[in-house]
This record gives C-alpha cells, structure tokens and sequence, in this order.
C-alpha cells in the first residue's frame, strides 16, 4: 500500500475545496460524537460522498462529512462518521481515508467509538484510552496487500507518546479516562453473553465494531495513532438487559462533554 493515486485524488478534492495542507492532527469521531466539531472556527465541509474513494457509511450518529478548521487553536481534520466492516464485508474499507493523510504529512490520528464494558470501573458515559486490542475475527485489512510493509509490527500500535498526552490532558481538564484493552467483534449484532464471558476470560475491557482495522492500517502508512472508548453500555449479560443502538448514539451524545474538555487541552498542548 504504498502511496496510491486515490490518496493523492481524494487529498486534492480537499485542497480544492479550502484544506490548506496544514494539519496538526486527524480526529475520527463515533457514534454520537459528532458535534465536537461544533467547536471548529474557520470551517469548511466537504460530505463523504464528494470525495474520491471515500466510503459512504449508513450509521445513524454518524454525520459522514469532513470538518476542517481551527479547534481549539490547532488546525484539525475531523471526520463525521466512520464506516465499518459490517456494512460493506471490506475490512480495509477506511484504507482511503487513512491514506489519504499521508499526502498531508501523516499528522497525528486519534479515533473515537462507542464501546460496551467489561469492567466495573468503566462505567456508561465514561472514556477509556484503549492500551492494546484483541482481533479474533479473522479480517485484517492488509489481507491482500503486498511486499514486506504489510507484515506491520502491533507493538505499541497505540502510540505511547500520544497516550501519555492524553491521558495528561485529561488530568488536567478533569476528564474521567480510564483505559483498557479493546476487543474488535464486527457487528453489527452485538455480542453475546457467552462472547462477553471470553472476552473477559482473554483479558478484554472493551469491546466495540471498529477502529481495530483503522489502527492496523495506519501503522500500515507510518502514522502516528490512539484511540478513546466512550463507554455506552456493560457489556451483554452483566446488568441484565440487552443494548440498543438507540442507546449506544444517545449515551456518546451526552458523554461529549467529557471528551470535549479532554481535546481541548490535549490540543492546546499539541
């Protein structure tokens, strides 16, 4: 996957439209957690569906644009939405997105999700920064690429010097993050008690329908990444009860807050 054509097409639609190739980091944000880009000045947005290569997706929560602009005093690439693997059987379906930053210097990438929890300490409406994932699914997104650059070392695929900062500024915001290791499964039903009992047993604290194959494929183009779990529900046979879409969308939306106060120092700090 070195760079491609698509990366440098999908990269010149940004410019054209008022990306001045200056970004100081790439945000991907999940369910619910769009309207941090409210915080944006300078804005400009391009959809999705205007940009070559890029997928769709068909997520409610999930507004499927880009929001390019000054957040908190740093220039910041935001993607609205994500799509994921349960809707197109494509593991590598981010693999135009992700590479297409590489045309702007590889800036730092920091995604988000709404993730369902193992652990007593993480509670609904609270943040984990993921530390390590677990993929047993069998997809992988570098399935099919080629030379030696697809066998991508995992060590620290979340970048240690990033979570440093993060978690420093969520100290100093006062945000609640806690941390965990995320459990990839690919939706989109979602998992079962029995799932939920391994998970645990394999050393699992989240688990979630994204971002595992987005880490693989930007370790795959040398950029830099972490990610954040904003919790939305125990996971399945915990509590009782059975999650919801509905209530996995509105939960992010109300845990933004959190994660807002967190990025803005993290930001400020950049």
């Amino acid at each position: 996957m070195a760079a491609e054509a698509i990366f440098d097409e999908a990269a010149g639609t940004l410019i054209d439209r008022g990306v001045d190739g200056s970004i100081d980091c790439a945000l991907v944000l999940g369910t619910g957690l769009g309207r941090i880009a409210d915080d944006m000045t300078d804005m400009v947005t391009i959809p999705f569906s205007e940009i070559p290569g890029f997928p769709l997706g068909e997520v409610s929560g999930h507004a499927r644009q880009l929001c390019y602009g000054t957040l908190f005093g740093k220039k910041v690439l935001i993607f609205q939405g994500r799509a994921h693997f349960y809707e197109t059987g494509d593991p590598a379906v981010m693999r135009v997105p992700l590479g297409m930053l590489t045309a702007f210097g590889s800036p730092p990438l920091i995604l988000t999700n709404a993730a369902g929890s193992l652990k007593p300490d993480l509670r609904p409406g609270g943040l984990a920064l993921i530390t390590d994932h677990i993929n047993l699914n069998g997809p992988n997104p570098l399935v099919g690429d080629v030379g030696d650059g697809r066998f991508v070392p995992m060590v620290d695929a979340y970048d240690p010097h990033l979570r440093m900062r993060l978690k420093k500024a969520a100290a100093s915001s006062g945000a609640n993050l806690g941390e965990g290791v995320y459990m990839w499964f690919t939706g989109p039903s979602f998992e079962t008690p029995a799932e939920i009992r391994m998970a645990k047993t394999l050393g699992a604290d989240l688990v979630g329908m994204s971002t595992v194959p987005e880490v693989i494929l930007a370790r795959r183009f040398g950029i830099r990444v972490a990610a954040i779990s904003v919790i939305t529900n125990m996971g399945a046979g915990l509590l009782g009860g059975a999650p919801q879409h509905s209530e996995t969308r509105d939960i992010a939306t109300a845990a933004s807050t959190g994660l807002r106060r967190l990025f803005r120092s993290f930001l400020s700090e950049l």
